[in-house]
């Protein structure tokens, strides 16, 4: 005990957001000081196959426009590692980029990841980050993270319900006595949401875009409730019959319908777990309302669509992107905390 309390003076403790869409790191003591895409490039000739050219930001402006012998990848799928060894190298990129220097103490390290991962899929988070440079490795799950994230009292025995849609899953919590008492994951967020505006496009106006293009569309001019004013936005992609350059005009109208059967998704989960839940915590959600976080809570209209349907409030939390990495962090720097949300 006296030993890594030693050790800690000398180490920074790290909490990583792993997301499908972006990784955010916190150094304990500074805050949030990386907010990166997920996203690796590689060298992938004969000669040097894996050599890694760029991370983060400067990897996805290559998405979609890399010539032969690059690679740019994204290595989390889903909410789960898709390539492990691109995973590792980008976690110890982030790791050393946090730490600016190869530190020789290695830091203890919490990872924020979806509910519902399996053993293995959990073991190979670990395994990541112990491999990038850890000293020890704590997991959390992504709606508690972000209950702690959006200021909730989650060790109250009131009932709080949060919806966190990050790029690869939509993680919905019940939390009351610091636990998670419901909980439910689909594999439909943001990412599902950037492919289906992408086939929308495709299939009205025989435009082929490509992903990028798609998530721009979406934080531009996206909305999942009527707007007074429809936003307007010049769309360029090819023509899927001439083979030529071209550009549409895409309202805010055209988005929502692209999207329909993906928010119907995640609010058809959202009322499984509202049918789910024991009454006298149903009481506390009334009076609570939802609290909605991660990038999908920035869609124009996604709070009054949700509480249309379900008629309860909902609510954005603050900073709603940040949400997840705070309550990770504070979960890190709280050591009753720690042990009483962290398992293996």
């Amino acid at each position: 005990m006296l030993m890594d309390r030693l050790i800690g003076t000398f180490s920074k403790d790290v909490a990583i957001d792993l997301g499908t869409a972006n990784t955010l790191v916190l150094v304990k003591g500074e805050g949030i000081i990386i907010n990166e895409p997920s996203v690796v490039a590689v060298q992938a000739d004969r000669f040097s196959t894996g050599k890694i050219l760029a991370v983060g930001k400067e990897a996805k402006d290559m998405l979609g426009k890399t010539p032969d012998g690059i690679q740019a990848i994204r290595p989390m799928k889903d909410g789960v590692i898709a390539d492990f060894d691109m995973t590792e190298k980008m976690i110890r990129y982030f790791i050393e980029k946090a730490h600016k220097r190869k530190t020789l103490v290695r830091p203890r390290i919490m990872v924020c990841v979806p509910y519902g991962l399996t053993g293995v899929e959990k073991k190979a988070v670990k395994e990541s980050a112990m491999s990038a440079g850890a000293r020890e490795v704590f997991l959390i799950e992504e709606p508690m993270a972000a209950a702690i994230g959006a200021g909730l009292q989650i060790q109250e025995s009131k009932g709080n319900l949060v919806i966190d849609i990050g790029g690869g899953t939509t993680e919905i919590g019940v939390i009351s006595l610091g636990g998670l008492v419901i909980s439910k994951s689909i594999k439909v967020a943001g990412d599902k949401l950037d492919v289906a505006i992408m086939d929308y496009v495709r299939k009205k106006f025989n435009l082929l875009i490509g992903e990028r293009t798609g998530e721009e569309i979406k934080i531009q001019i996206g909305s999942a409730s009527p707007m007074e004013k429809p936003l307007v936005m010049q769309v360029r992609g090819r023509d899927q019959v001439s083979g030529l350059l071209n550009t549409i005009e895409l309202t805010s109208e055209d988005v929502r319908e692209a999207m329909k059967d993906q928010l119907r998704e995640i609010s058809n989960a959202l009322k499984s777990v509202l049918e789910s839940m024991p009454p006298d915590l149903a009481g506390d959600i009334v009076e609570n309302g939802i609290v909605l976080t991660g990038g999908g809570a920035l869609i124009r209209g996604l709070d009054k669509y949700l509480s249309d349907i379900v008629r309860l409030p909902v609510y954005v939390g603050e900073e709603p992107l940040l949400c997840v990495a705070r309550g990770t962090g504070k979960a890190m720097e709280d050591l009753d905390l720690l042990n009483q949300l962290a398992f293996d």
